[in-house]
Formats: structure tokens, C-alpha cells, sequence
């Protein structure tokens, strides 16, 4: 193992694999994740993902509500270098200069596209072909410090926010793993970002959560699941909410209002778009437990659920 002294920075599940993987091979002297948060009713502390694995391997963990306030402890373990991935604040200046071979973080992009909290939501929902990791420099300025390294992969019908969540996790990993050899010996290369490719992955809002009919089938069946299984896409059902989490693609041509319920099948429900319908196959109506949409059907009026509207 090498004795490099390393601060990692991270706090989804997302970064869980990554911090595993620098574990194997070098020495992290601490974790800097978020604080933590209370849930639910009974406002339960909960721990995020990055701490729990640190308090297993029985590293220091550092919580700081306001990084550019709190960072001078981070500085007490005189760090080599600093790796981020999923963190969820804007590291300061301070920390970005101290260590010998930098800041660098793992992004779950090809930057310069898709910078922001949001890339792997972002990449489904607005129909990307493929996807990465890009493996970059830290400066002031969200995501758009200088490219070490990029690796792709394919964005597939099959996937799902959950699916791609999984596969860019372990490339994250083995692409740092691969690259960190180059920066420790300094011959990593340092890629400009061009300015005029940058797209951008904010935080999913609420309002984006909700499913517009008025939309392609392709738009909405991207949306589906570009927010499945979490937070989950939902549209309204006599006044309900009702969250879907799998649909497929349709026939292309439909005759109906946008949100009508145009046809009902053994294992789904036909839903008009602006081109043709989208069909629901896992769903979870507000107050009930998710379920496959053949399931659902045996339990109402086929009938009347067919004059009914997504609103």
C-alpha cells in the first residue's frame, strides 16, 4: 500500500465503490462527507453512505456544514492529495491549493458536458446516446477544472437511473485507480475544457418530476426512467398521486387527448403522448405499495379506469 496521505471527500452511495477501491491500494488518512441528517417522523439520524464505510475501517470523519468555513481541520492531515466524488459542495481555494499533487475529482460525465449535481438523471432524461466518467482537476468553479482522463459507456433502453448509477460507480473506481499512478509520477495529461460543448445537470427540481403527456413517448419514457427508482416520476390519477417507475414505448399513432388512457392491456397501461402512447408497466399509487401494473389491474374497474384521465 502506498503511503501517499489521502483526504477523500464523498457522501452518496455513488462514492461508496470508489472510496473501496482507494482503500485497496493506498492510505486514506480521512473522510470529509456531509453532515448528518435526520429523517422521518422520529428525525432518526441518519449517516451517509461514505461514513458509514469509514467508521467500518475505522478512519476519521470530518462533517463540516459549511466547507468554506470549516476547513482548516482538513488541513491538519497535511493531505497529498484529494480526492472528491459526489461530495456536494463547492471545495474552497484554500484546500484546492494545499496538497502536492492537487484536487481531482470523479465526475459522473463527459465534461464538459453535464456539469452539475444531477449528470446521471440529466443523461437519461434528455436522451444522451452515451455517458462517463471524466476524471478532472478541481478549481473554484462547478466542474470545470482541466480533464485527466474520460472513459464512455452507452446509454441503453434497458437502463434505468439505477442500472447506469451502478456501472458508472465502478468505472469511477477503476478509472481512478488507473489514473492516480500517472498524477503521483506527473504525467498526466491536462485537458482544457472547450466552453462552447458545456451542458449542464442541475438537482432535479419537483416540478421536473412530474410527467408532461403533452411530450414524445420517447421524452416521457426517458424521464421515467431517468428518475427510477428514486425520486420517481409521477402524474396525477383521480386526484391521486401515482408514481411510475417502468413503461415501454407504444404504438405511434393515437387519436386522444394527451394524458387519456387510450388502451389497457394484460401487463400495462396505454397512456396518449404527442406522438403515440407511452405504456406503464410499475406503478405506486399514492398510500399503496409498488407494483406491476398487471397486478394493479386485477384489483379495479378495467372500464372505468380506461375513461379516466393522467392529469
Amino acid at each position: 500500500m502506498e503511503k501517499k496521505r489521502i483526504v477523500f471527500m464523498g457522501t452518496p452511495e455513488f462514492s461508496v465503490p470508489v472510496l473501496e477501491g482507494i482503500l485497496e491500494h493506498y492510505h486514506v488518512v480521512a473522510v470529509v462527507t456531509q453532515p448528518d441528517k435526520k429523517i422521518g417522523r422520529r428525525q432518526k439520524i441518519s449517516f451517509s453512505p461514505v461514513k458509514e464505510l469509514a467508521i467500518k475501517r475505522d478512519i476519521p470523519v470530518l462533517q463540516p456544514v459549511k466547507i468554506k468555513k470549516e476547513y482548516e481541520e482538513i488541513l491538519l492531515y497535511q493531505p497529498d492529495i484529494i480526492i472528491t466524488c459526489a461530495y456536494g459542495q463547492i471545495i474552497p481555494t484554500s484546500l484546492l491549493v494545499a496538497p502536492k499533487y492537487g484536487c481531482i475529482n470523479v465526475h459522473a460525465s463527459l465534461l464538459p458536458k453535464l456539469r452539475g449535481g444531477a449528470p446521471i438523471h440529466k443523461a437519461i432524461i434528455d436522451g444522451y446516446l452515451e455517458t462517463g466518467i471524466t476524471i478532472m482537476y478541481m478549481d473554484e468553479k462547478m466542474d470545470q477544472g482541466d480533464i485527466i482522463t474520460q472513459v464512455k459507456t452507452d446509454i441503453l433502453d434497458s437502463d434505468d437511473l439505477e442500472s447506469l448509477h451502478d456501472r458508472l460507480s465502478l468505472m469511477g473506481r477503476d478509472l481512478l485507480l488507473e489514473t492516480l499512478p500517472s498524477i503521483f509520477r506527473g504525467e498526466n495529461p491536462r485537458i482544457k475544457q472547450s466552453e462552447e460543448l458545456v451542458t449542464y445537470a442541475y438537482n432535479i427540481t419537483h416540478e421536473e418530476e412530474k410527467i408532461d403527456f403533452h411530450k414524445s413517448r420517447r421524452a416521457v419514457f426517458n424521464q421515467i426512467r431517468g428518475l427510477s427508482p428514486a425520486p420517481g416520476a409521477y402524474t396525477m390519477l383521480e386526484g391521486k398521486t401515482l408514481k411510475v417507475y417502468k413503461s415501454e414505448i407504444g404504438e405511434e399513432k393515437t387519436f386522444s387527448q394527451t394524458g387519456d388512457i387510450v388502451h389497457i392491456y394484460k401487463d400495462g397501461i396505454g397512456v396518449s403522448c404527442l406522438d403515440g402512447e407511452i405504456i406503464l408497466k410499475e406503478i405506486q399509487l399514492e398510500g399503496k405499495k409498488k407494483m406491476m401494473v398487471r397486478d394493479y389491474l386485477n384489483g379495479v374497474d378495467r372500464e372505468k379506469l380506461k375513461s379516466l384521465r393522467m392529469e
